[in-house]
């Protein structure tokens, strides 16, 4: 009984470091995590779970994947950083890996998803004005309601969420906010010439896996085309085999002129995210215009390299496609009153909880979290179900069991 309530005490005493030392702008699901391996994770007391969040997306290959994790290591006993101030052995065979890879001609590399978007909203900006001719000062970007591109003064200046935006003013000017999955809105808003890009997630994740109508993204790609405006995806959730295709815009074979990837471009290991376009977009930024010491180090660049051929070996987008048809299948054969709608492409899915005597999204993700797997709300009614993309059919059919017992109890 000891031993149990000293375990106990780990995951207390964590909870309570965090709450008293770390700043409050997250409200975690309380389990302590202290390990992960493939699609399961331990708390302090030694229980298994599933993880059905994935880090958002970071964890496609799995946690610790031994492929990563060996290069991680070996890179780091060898050299970590050396800034853009020289050049490195490694950086150069990652940036032809990943424009290879994704089919640019550049890549500009950063470390978290935000800085890759601040990246493209720079990149665009200056095409704009150097390419297209914009008058100075006055290039516009086109976003969508509902979007989710990171939590920086000039992202959330192009947000749409409140808790994302009240009293963080004033804003970053230059953005057009249209409806999501809406082409005509999109017509309408490129009739500006002062427009530079459209800025869009395939899938929009944290809004709560809104999947847009297909053709959606081939149809704005055409009308961007001819109001010579650039395309820009941010794939930072989407990408890297979530939804089935190595892109979320591969779905309808589009091309984004710009592409902006992180998250599981390091396997959950590192930060890592990168920009890639063409030369014409690319190199309108020149030397001493943008950086980042910590952007394209070596172990980044080594990790990378690995993450990706993890992700073409193991086949993990085949998998994510076949998996993600035999979830939402069976999550729409649940019988249950809470369940309003089932949404998702390949392995980033969502379900819609209804509220049923007092008891929310929030509650449910409790209850999952007792019964052995792992998730979280977004927008209070959201429950997104993200496995790593290494799960086999047997462990998914294993989660939809316990899916089906935890709303049974409601």
């Amino acid at each position: 009984m000891e031993i149990i309530m000293g375990q106990r005490s780990r995951s207390q005493t964590a909870i309570e470091l965090e709450d008293k030392y770390g700043a409050h702008n997250y409200h975690p699901i309380p389990v302590v995590l202290e390990r992960g391996e493939g699609v399961y994770v331990w708390d302090v007391d030694g229980k298994r779970y599933f993880d059905f969040l994935s880090s958002y997306s970071a964890v496609n290959q799995g946690h610790c994947h031994p492929r990563i994790i060996n290069a991680l290591v070996a890179q780091a006993k060898k050299l970590t950083l050396t800034s853009r101030a020289f050049y490195n052995d490694v950086l150069g065979e990652y940036e032809k890996f990943i424009t290879n890879y994704f089919g640019y001609n550049k890549v500009l590399p950063m470390n978290t998803g935000a800085e890759g978007v601040e990246t493209a909203l720079k990149l665009v900006r200056k095409w704009g004005y150097e390419k297209k001719g914009i008058p100075a000062n006055q290039a516009k970007i086109i976003v969508c309601e509902g979007n989710f591109h990171g939590r920086t003064i000039s992202i959330i200046s192009a947000s749409t969420d409140p808790d994302s935006r009240n009293n963080y003013g004033p804003f970053t000017p230059g953005f057009v906010t249209i409806p999501y999955n809406n082409v005509a809105a999109l017509g309408e808003a490129l009739k500006d010439a002062t427009v530079a890009g459209f800025l869009v997630e395939p899938i929009q994740g944290e809004a709560g896996v809104l999947v847009p109508d297909e053709g959606y993204l081939t149809k704005c790609f055409e009308l961007c085309k001819k109001a010579n405006v650039l395309f820009v995806a941010d794939e930072i959730q989407t990408g890297i085999a979530r939804t089935g295709k190595r892109l979320a815009c591969d779905h309808e074979n589009v091309r984004p002129d710009v592409l902006i990837l992180g998250k599981a471009l390091s396997g959950g290991t590192y930060p890592v995210s990168a920009v890639l376009a063409d030369d014409e977009i690319m190199l309108c930024i020149k030397p001493g215009q943008h950086g980042s010491t910590y952007g394209g180090n070596p172990i980044a660049a080594r990790i990378s390299i690995v993450a990706m051929q993890v992700v073409e070996d193991e086949r993990l987008a085949e998998n994510a496609q076949r998996l993600g048809t035999l979830l939402r299948n069976e999550l729409s054969e649940i019988k249950s009153d809470m369940i309003t709608a089932v949404r998702g492409k390949g392995l980033l899915n969502a379900i819609v909880i209804k509220p049923k005597n007092g008891k929310t999204a929030w509650d449910v993700c409790l209850a999952l979290k007792d019964n052995g797997l792992l998730a979280k709300p977004t927008h209070g009614d959201i429950i997104r179900f993200a496995p790593p993309l290494v799960i086999t059919e047997a462990q998914l059919m294993e989660c939809v069991g316990i899916i089906k017992k935890t709303l049974g109890q409601f």
